[in-house]
């Protein structure tokens, strides 16, 4: 399953075009999606009117939602980041580092648009969509 990440939601409704985006677009409905609670929360508190509000939040309800959090995860995340830490690079977002371990943990991959994920790819195995091709 891939987990799309706020920064491609984020620029899918603002009408952004990005390979991010038009692979989004071209896999509603034909490939398995899902998101995590702190996306579903990043993305939501974005909008300013509520009638868009209750569009995204009812369209982005109809994919499989996971739960980030909890003991195990918690303390992957920082097992994580100070690998990460201890290689020189300093991940500046709890909340990326808990997504990507998340991704990492569970064996999805993550269709994103941040390359705040990078250092989990090139250093954790952080499985992430191509988007060169």
């Amino acid at each position: 399953m891939w987990i799309v990440d706020s920064s491609v939601w984020i620029d899918y409704f603002n009408g952004v075009a990005s390979p991010a985006t038009d692979l989004l677009d071209a896999s509603l409905g034909q490939r398995e999606l899902g998101l995590v609670d702190i996306v579903l929360c990043e993305v939501l508190q974005g909008f300013r009117h509520d009638a868009d509000f209750e569009r995204a939040r009812d369209a982005l309800l109809a994919f499989p939602l996971f739960t980030v959090g909890g003991q195990r995860l918690a303390i992957q995340s920082a097992v994580n980041y100070r690998q990460l830490r201890r290689r020189g690079i300093t991940i500046r977002k709890t909340i990326d580092c808990l997504i990507a371990t998340f991704v990492i943990e569970e064996s999805h991959i993550l269709l994103h648009c941040d390359e705040d994920f990078d250092p989990f790819v090139v250093h954790l195995g952080l499985q992430v969509v191509d988007l060169s091709v």
